[in-house]
């Protein structure tokens, strides 16, 4: 019966010997759900895996052969290129765009515009210093980062190839060799289907807006011209890069800043058997450093999930959702140990979020927390930077502590001219890093950081978060959207219409009335109320989208400011 489903859905979706008309994806995840609905290890599961393979062979026959533009033309922004696997992105793609990288280096000896945001003054030193090369577990990452590595060194560019490494460890390669840029193959969180190209340059983080401008702007002339200079790799330039052993390095370094005794922290975990962690890797490049992370040392306390390799994540989306959570809750409500930590972190490790086995907790309460320990417990002092749509509490516990607060708009290379300064940057989508760090989010940090919490403090996460709302405040974020039929200059023309709501102004909260106080108009709306609860809407930078974030006060109240947006989008003529 397998066999013949699985016939069909290939009969379904693919079109012989027609790479553009197949829908290769399509027929991967009908897959997967074949193979999921089957018991592991039955003939069922393997036929079914079976067939994913031959899938994924058709998939690498197209990565390889394709030549046409990416369907989806390329745009470079704060998180690199997206697009998908085989149809957007191809040696041929690939290698475009890293040609296009290399030109805006070649033309800083004849315009320094770029030099500073690049942090490399002339294509010499681009080629001297190098790129950090790596990608997470994509299928196909290594191919594609094999042909980016071919098209730098054939123009003299020295590699520094970390092969699969998370986004946090690269950056950290880039410090600690001194390299010009890096070059990751991921789109992070998205979808199995997706591909990505990640740009950093010199500072490690992510790069400005001029810099990935210049990018697509370099990549589409590329493409439109359909011709890209022939390669002649030079293998002599490939040089290994422990990217972990890097991170490790980078992190020692920053210890006088930030308080973290890495090698400390882990022995203490060896040695607490009162402490379990369970770490949630969905598959991702994380699996490959977790072991080593924790010291190579054998622990029935250090629980890995999800941590064997496979390009379909097992069909589910691969981010640090409350639905993904659930195996960490799970598996830390049947250990016995009083102190535990479980997190889960993306395919490349740039987001993490937090659980005790007994509540989640994510980047908008563990940001704060972080904030809190490392000038409370750890006795550093300085203030702390989260973007507009991150919750509050933040705000509320810098206050207390007479500190400054950074509130850029949405994007962690908006963090840049805090960078060095403030003792924790993080925004609500779980992102992290701390001073003395990397300027790019790392999940690593955000990991190493919770587990001295909870050693340090011999508490959980959850224990010390009720604590710090005791003395600041119970803040209760969450964040939605819809769909809209207007996009770009349309519907941020439409979305003016929400100035009329100005400070002063009364909302109706769920039949209770609530007025404005403050609007913070740096990246969409952002309206606090009275009782210090707050709605944000701002349009999406890629879809025709409206998104809102809110924070009330109760966790009831937030369905209240939902449908509050709502009603503003519906007065303006949006909905």
């Amino acid at each position: 019966m397998v066999s013949q489903n699985i016939e069909l859905l290939f009969h379904e979706h693919l079109s012989a010997n027609n790479h553009a008309a197949s829908d290769y994806f399509g027929l991967i995840r009908k897959l997967v759900g074949l193979r999921n609905s089957a018991p592991p290890g039955s003939p069922d599961f393997r036929q079914a895996n079976e067939a994913i393979t031959q899938a994924y062979a058709l998939v690498e026959d197209e990565i390889r052969t394709n030549t046409n533009p990416p369907t989806q033309q390329v745009s470079f922004g704060t998180s690199g290129w997206r697009g998908i696997i085989g149809k957007d992105f191809s040696l041929h793609s690939v290698g475009q765009v890293a040609q296009a990288i290399v030109a805006m280096y070649r033309s800083l000896d004849q315009d320094d515009s770029l030099a500073a945001p690049l942090g490399v003054r002339s294509f010499a030193e681009a080629q001297q210093r190098g790129a950090v090369v790596g990608f997470d577990n994509r299928f196909g990452g290594s191919l594609l980062a094999e042909r980016v590595i071919e098209v730098l060194t054939s123009n003299g560019i020295t590699v520094h190839y970390a092969h699969e490494a998370t986004t946090g460890t690269l950056s950290a390669a880039v410090l600690m060799v001194q390299a010009a840029f890096s070059i990751n193959l991921t789109p992070s969180h998205n979808p199995l289907e997706y591909a990505g190209f990640k740009f950093n340059a010199a500072d490690a983080g992510p790069a400005a807006s001029e810099v990935t401008s210049r990018i697509t702007e370099n990549a589409r002339q590329l493409i439109a011209g359909g011709k890209t200079p022939p390669l002649a790799p030079d293998t002599t330039l490939v040089k290994g890069c422990d990217a972990l052993a890097c991170w490790r390095e980078l992190i020692a370094r920053g210890a006088s800043l930030h308080g973290l005794d890495y090698l400390g922290i882990i022995a203490a975990f060896h040695a607490a058997p009162e402490c379990v962690v369970a770490v949630d890797c969905v598959h991702g490049a994380s699996r490959v450093h977790m072991r080593s992370l924790f010291g190579n040392q054998p622990s029935d306390r250090l629980i890995l999930l999800r941590d064997q390799a496979d390009p379909t994540f097992g069909g589910v989306a691969p981010e640090p959702s409350s639905q993904n959570m659930q195996q960490v809750l799970a598996t830390l409500r049947q250990r016995p140990e009083p102190l535990k930590l479980g997190v889960i972190i993306d395919p490349d490790a740039d987001r993490i979020r937090f659980s005790d086995g007994t509540i989640e907790i994510d980047m908008n309460l563990f940001g704060a927390m972080a904030f809190h320990y490392l000038h409370e417990k750890k006795g550093r002092h300085g203030l702390v930077a989260k973007t507009v749509a991150t919750s509050n509490f933040a705000n509320a516990i810098a206050k207390g502590l007479h500190e400054e607060i950074f509130e850029p708009k949405v994007g962690f290379k908006e963090f840049k001219p805090v960078i060095g300064k403030a003792l924790v940057c993080f925004e609500e989508s779980d992102g992290i890093s701390v001073i003395g760090h990397t300027p790019e989010k790392d999940a690593y940090i955000g990991l190493i950081l919770a587990l001295d919490m909870m050693l340090t403090m011999k508490k959980n996460l959850g224990d010390y978060l009720g604590e710090i709302q005791a003395e600041y405040g119970h803040y209760y974020p969450a964040r939605g959207g819809v769909e809209v039929s207007r996009q770009g200059k349309a519907l941020l023309d439409t979305l003016a219409g929400l100035e009329k709501y100005a400070t002063g102004t009364v909302l109706d909260i769920a039949g209770q009335p609530r007025k404005i106080t403050e609007v913070i108009t740096i990246d969409g709306r952002k309206m606090i109320l009275e009782d210090n609860s707050w709605l944000m809407i701002r349009p999406s930078g890629t879809e025709p989208k409206v998104r809102f974030y809110v924070e009330a006060r109760s966790e009831s109240g937030k369905d209240g400011l939902f449908a509050a947006a709502k009603v503003m989008l519906n007065e303006i003529g949006l909905l």
